[in-house]
C-alpha cells in the first residue's frame, strides 16, 4: 500500500474516480498487495470525512503513510508470556495427558470409506437418516446378544 499511495493519485469516497485517481487499497491491489478489507475502507472515507469523490489532501496522504509505517514496525509485547512458557516448559510443568481409555484407531480406518472421527451433516434429513441406520444397527447387536429375533431400536 505504501508504493500504491506514491505511484499516482489516491482519492477519497470512491474505489475510482474515471480520471485515474484510484482508492489505496485498489492502488495497492494494482502493485501486487491482496487484502479486501472493507473495513479499511470504511475507516479511510471515515478519516477523511468524505462526502463525495475527491482528491486526497497530502496531510491525509501522509497520514496514511506514516500509519502504515508504524504499523511495519509494531510489534506486540509478548515478553512476559513467552518468558514463562519457556520457564514452565524448562521445569517440565506442562499438564500430563490424561489417560481417557479411548484408543487412537485411525491408523486401522483410515482407509475405510466415509469414517471420520466426526461425521458432519448439513441437513437434517441427512442426519435424521443416519441416526435411524444408527439405532437399528444397535437394535440389530442388542438382538443378537439376546439372541432374539426382531426387536424394535431402542434410543440411547
Amino acid at each position: 500500500m505504501l508504493a500504491g499511495i506514491d505511484s499516482g493519485p489516491i482519492i477519497v469516497g470512491a474505489y475510482t474516480d474515471g480520471s485515474g485517481g484510484v482508492c489505496p487499497m485498489l492502488a495497492a491491489h494494482r502493485r501486487g498487495g491482496r487484502t479486501s478489507l472493507a473495513s479499511f475502507a470504511r475507516a479511510w472515507d471515515r478519516y477523511t470525512e468524505a462526502q463525495s469523490t475527491r482528491r486526497a489532501t497530502q496531510r491525509e496522504l501522509r497520514t496514511l503513510g506514516a500509519m502504515l509505517e508504524a504499523s511495519l514496525w509494531y510489534e506486540p509485547d509478548r515478553g512476559d508470556l513467552d518468558r514463562a512458557v519457556a520457564e514452565l516448559r524448562e521445569r517440565g510443568l506442562e499438564r500430563p495427558k490424561r489417560d481417557t481409555g479411548e484408543r487412537d484407531r485411525s491408523r486401522e480406518l483410515r482407509r475405510r470409506p466415509g469414517w471420520a472421527w466426526l461425521r458432519v451433516f448439513r441437513r437434517l434429513d441427512d442426519w435424521q437418516a443416519a441416526l435411524a441406520q444408527a439405532e437399528e444397527q444397535q437394535a440389530d447387536q442388542s438382538a443378537a446378544r439376546l439372541g432374539v429375533g426382531e426387536r424394535t431400536p431402542e434410543r440411547v
